[in-house]
């Protein structure tokens, strides 16, 4: 009995999860993808990339598949990363990481998730407004309180957060579905982004200030034998994920440049 507590305590993650048998185990690892899959439908991308579409026509497809493509070896990394250690990329890099670049992480991370908030209620209560007609400001509210009953849900267990997740997602996911049948398309049209440079120039809408400083340090720590043991990156994959990095740290440097030099 002792023997048995002791390495339940001991498992990592992955190992409980495998426990539980092929189908319960899979089933189990759903829950935090889809979490993870909300960032990718949330109102502030969809009203970017409406926007970009209607500005430039298809052409913007090819980055949006691109950054999809880029973005799901950088969440099979992060997870890897979790299942490996049972600990998350912030804990790691104040473990792992000088005082000085921790404090400036979290800075950055900081004035990231702000402005993160800020575009999600902001797009919120425009739908609202566009659905209901509901003014921006007690829309707003109500958006906003609807995001603290969703995080009210981890007090009763992080499986029903996920499932809460995971129905909402399937909300959106179905009005997507419909918009896009009400709307059309033209796939010929679309087959028809592609122009590399300009495409290249315009993923930079896309990315984040702040991925660099998530992204790099998965890279690095994933690529550590001592820290992922078999789940370590195979040498492709980090050299993918270099060069992933290397990518999004030069367009946000493109971007400041701009920006920069009007």
């Amino acid at each position: 009995m002792v023997t048995r507590q002791l390495t339940a305590s001991t498992a990592t993650p992955l190992q409980t999860a495998r426990a539980r048998g092929r189908v319960r185990g899979r089933l189990i690892l759903l829950g935090p993808a889809f979490v993870a899959a909300v960032a990718y439908v949330d109102p502030g991308n969809f009203a970017t990339n409406s926007a970009a579409g209607a500005r430039y026509g298809y052409l913007l497809v090819w980055v949006v598949v691109v950054a999809n493509l880029m973005a799901m070896l950088v969440q099979t990394l992060t997870a890897k990363l979790g299942l490996a250690t049972g600990r998350s990329l912030p804990e790691l890099c104040r473990d792992r990481l000088p005082r000085p670049v921790n404090r400036m992480m979290w800075v950055q991370a900081e004035l990231v998730a702000m402005a993160t908030d800020l575009a999600e209620v902001i797009g919120g209560a425009v739908a609202l407004y566009l659905l209901f007609g509901i003014p921006l400001l007690p829309g707003g509210i109500i958006i906003g309180t609807a995001a603290f009953a969703v995080l009210a849900l981890r007090s009763r267990g992080f499986r029903a957060f996920e499932i809460g997740i995971a129905v909402l997602l399937g909300v959106i996911v179905l009005a997507f579905a419909v918009n896009l049948l009400a709307s059309g398309s033209d796939p010929g049209s679309a087959v028809a982004g592609l122009d590399p440079t300009r495409a290249l120039v315009l993923s930079q809408v896309i990315l984040s200030f702040g991925i660099p400083f998530a992204l790099i340090p998965v890279v690095a720590f994933t690529r550590r034998r001592d820290l992922m043991g078999n789940l370590v990156n195979h040498p492709l994959t980090t050299a993918a994920a270099s060069l992933v990095a290397v990518l999004v740290v030069a367009l946000n440097a493109f971007l400041l440049w701009q920006v920069v030099a009007g």
